[in-house]
This record gives C-alpha cells, sequence and structure tokens, in this order.
C-alpha cells in the first residue's frame, strides 16, 4: 500500500533538501578559502619564522572559521538527514557548544581585525590613541587571547543550556521542522549573556567604522589644497572598503543569529535552515574580500588558480 504524503510534506521536504545543499555548498567554499589563507600564512611563518600582528589576526581568524564552517555543516546535516542522533547524549550538547564557541570566535576576532585597522591607520592626536597605535603589536595578543576567553565562556553556557531537561528535543527522522526547545523565563539570564556576548564585538565594530570614517573625512579636508593623491589616503579608502563590506555582513548574520535564538524556542523550525544559510555564506565571503585586499595572499591565489587552469587545458589537449 502506497504512503500518501501532502503536499505540504513535499514542500517542506523539498524545502529541507535545498537548504542542504546550499549549506553545503557554502561550507566547502568557505572551508577550502580559510583553508588557503591558514595555509599562505603558515608558510609565511615557517619561511619567515615570525608573523606580524594583522598575519596572527587573519591566521586565528582562518582557524576559527574553517572549524565554524565544519560544525555548521555536521549540524545540519545531522539535524535533516539523521535527526536521531540528536537523542544520542551528548551528540546535541558537543555539537551546540563546538559550534556556539566557533561562532563567537569568528564574531570575536573579525571585531579584532576592524579594531586593529582602526588603530593602525586612523589618524587622531589623542594621547590615549597614540598610544595604542604605538603599542597595537602588544595588544594584538591580548585581544585574541580574550576572544578564545569570551567564545569558551559562550561555549560552556550552551553546553550547560543544552544539558538541561528543557532542551525536550521531539525530533523524528524526516519531522526535523516539529523539533521544539521548550524554555521559560529561568533562561532569560542566558539570552540576555548571549546577546551581550555577540553585540560587544558588534559595537566594537561600528565604532572602528565610524573612527575610521572620521579620520578619513579629516585627511581628505587637510588634503584639498593639493591634487596629489598619498599613500595614507589609499590606506583610508582600502580599509574602509573592508570594514564596511564586514559591517554589511555582520549585520546581516547578527540578524540571522537573533532570529535562530527566537525561533529556537517554537515550532517554525524551516526558519532555523534560514538562519543558517546566510550564517554560512559570511565566513567565506569576508574571507574571500580579505584575500583580494592582500596583495600577497591574492598573488598567491592567482598563481595556484593560474596552475589549475593550465593543467585542466593540457588534460582536455591529451
Amino acid at each position: 500500500m502506497e504512503a500518501c504524503h501532502s503536499p505540504e510534506q513535499f514542500n517542506v521536504t523539498s524545502y529541507a533538501a535545498t537548504a542542504v545543499a546550499v549549506v553545503t555548498f557554502e561550507a566547502f567554499a568557505g572551508m577550502w578559502i580559510n583553508a588557503f589563507i591558514v595555509s599562505v600564512i603558515c608558510m609565511t611563518w615557517v619561511r619567515k619564522r615570525t608573523l606580524n600582528s594583522y598575519e596572527k589576526i587573519l591566521l586565528l581568524l582562518g582557524c576559527s572559521r574553517f572549524c565554524f564552517l565544519c560544525f555548521s555543516w555536521v549540524y545540519v546535516f545531522l539535524l535533516i538527514i539523521y535527526p536521531n542522533y540528536f537523542h544520542v547524549h551528548p551528540t546535541l550538547q558537543l555539537l551546540s557548544s563546538a559550534q556556539s564557541f566557533f561562532t563567537c570566535s569568528n564574531f570575536w576576532v573579525s571585531a579584532c581585525l576592524c579594531v586593529f585597522y582602526c588603530i593602525k591607520i586612523a589618524n587622531f592626536r589623542n594621547s590615549f590613541f597614540i598610544y595604542l597605535k604605538v603599542k597595537i603589536d602588544r595588544i594584538v595578543p591580548w585581544l585574541l587571547l580574550g576572544s578564545a576567553l569570551f567564545s569558551l565562556v559562550n561555549g560552556i553556557l550552551v553546553y550547560d543550556f543544552t544539558n538541561k531537561p528543557h532542551c525536550n528535543n521531539s525530533t523524528r527522522q524526516g519531522h526535523f521542522w516539529k523539533v521544539k526547545i521548550k524554555t521559560d523565563e529561568h533562561f532569560f539570564t542566558f539570552y540576555v549573556i548571549i546577546g551581550f556576548v555577540y553585540a560587544t564585538p558588534f559595537t566594537a565594530v561600528i565604532f572602528s567604522a565610524l573612527l575610521l570614517l572620521f579620520s578619513l573625512w579629516r585627511h581628505r579636508c587637510n588634503m584639498q589644497t593639493t591634487s596629489l593623491k598619498d599613500l595614507s589616503m589609499d590606506a583610508h579608502i582600502k580599509a574602509m572598503k573592508s570594514i564596511i563590506s564586514f559591517f554589511v555582513m555582520y549585520s546581516i548574520n547578527i540578524i540571522a543569529l537573533i532570529v535562530g535564538m527566537i525561533y529556537s524556542t517554537k515550532e517554525e523550525n524551516p526558519i532555523m535552515l534560514m538562519t543558517y544559510v546566510f550564517m554560512c555564506a559570511f565566513p567565506g565571503l569576508h574571507s574571500l574580500i580579505l584575500i583580494f585586499s592582500n596583495p600577497s595572499l591574492e598573488t598567491t591565489l592567482l598563481r595556484i588558480l593560474t596552475c589549475v587552469k593550465c593543467t585542466v587545458c593540457m588534460t582536455q589537449e591529451l
């Protein structure tokens, strides 16, 4: 006897399959891009035996984004294809905790990059800002350590949250969209803390963009008397392009994260898949922008693509 399926079930299943395909493409493309950044910087580290502050930030950022995409893909894949695995303790707890750790790490290290751009390029006569500019190479390791600690706290909180009885996962094979997490007022504190953890780097990005924009405007006013275009202006413009593009994607990612937190307590979990599509797109796209804004990374990438193209052409000729 043939099983009857409603059109709504087919629509949801089709939606889920499309979401998995999109997330898979974004995840593997993003992992390749960030693995490229990490490998190039590691080769530079071996060759020079040292890394500057910018390279340290990029190295940690590439690692955190690679791991985030890896765990996000595993999470979405299990959620849709093998949802019953989330009943096996501690699969849900470990995946959620690891994913939250690398999500938070991605946000905080990205914010550190924006702050680094601002301090390194912006020009202000304030004594505190001058002190930061002089000491930035010593400050960066502490910023990265702080980012790791905040991310660790976030991961522990999420593990504790998902390890309690309120996470009553009623998932059945083929019915992942009916997942419901029961919450009550006691977990309001959890959402406040998580919100603070993600809002702080976002605020740092906003202030960095505003300070850099103000510095660019003031520098442009000072240069109006001459038609020459100096290196400082070029540095300002390149940094602004990178920060603005990052700010736009960061905003979309924050909105997706908030929507995901809201709908994690409701039954409309197809919305959760949409948030994963947006969140998995961010690490790869921004890392690609970072590659093309860095002459060394861009040259290496173009060289690799040229070699791949030549290899493909030779194979076709044979």
